[in-house]
């Protein structure tokens, strides 16, 4: 049974069980926490199908900020290894840089950036590329992108 007055709005309902449930909330509360956790929603699956699809259309695809160093160390780790990522400075895209960026921690980068992509795969943050590297894991998977050591 639902009852509602001017400012607020009640839901009671009974179960087959003997539980009575009663909730008591106002209509703009519903209206609001609805409507922005749906556009919420929505604009989060946007950007990580967004992500998705730069991922898969760049063989290299590092999500980066100008500013960051780490962002700039393994940018040119995979330069100085012969492979020639794409960069997608997320700080220069003020429209969906940040929602971009949740994303990316969304999708499972450990860390907030640099966030790398072989073959439309998260790789993951700093440390992720720097332990493939160090066990010597990371250039078998960039071979397919490197043109002079194919």
């Amino acid at each position: 049974m639902t009852i509602s007055t001017k400012n607020s709005c009640s839901i009671h309902t009974r179960s087959s069980a003997s539980f009575e449930l009663t909730i008591f909330f106002l209509p703009s509360q519903i209206s609001y926490n609805y409507f922005s956790h749906f556009l919420e929603k929505k604009k989060n699956k946007q950007e990580m199908e967004k992500v998705v699809k730069l991922a898969s259309e760049n063989g290299i695809l590092i999500f980066s900020k100008s500013t960051c160093c780490l962002c700039y160390a393994v940018q040119m780790l995979f330069k100085e290894l012969g492979a020639n990522p794409s960069i997608y400075e997320i700080d220069h895209d003020p429209a969906e840089g940040k929602d971009i960026e949740k994303a990316l921690m969304r999708m499972g980068c450990s860390g907030p950036l640099p966030a790398v992509f072989v073959s439309g795969k998260l790789v993951g943050s700093t440390n992720e590329v720097m332990s493939l590297h160090l066990s010597g894991s990371l250039i078998p998977l960039l071979k397919p992108y490197q043109p002079n050591m194919s």
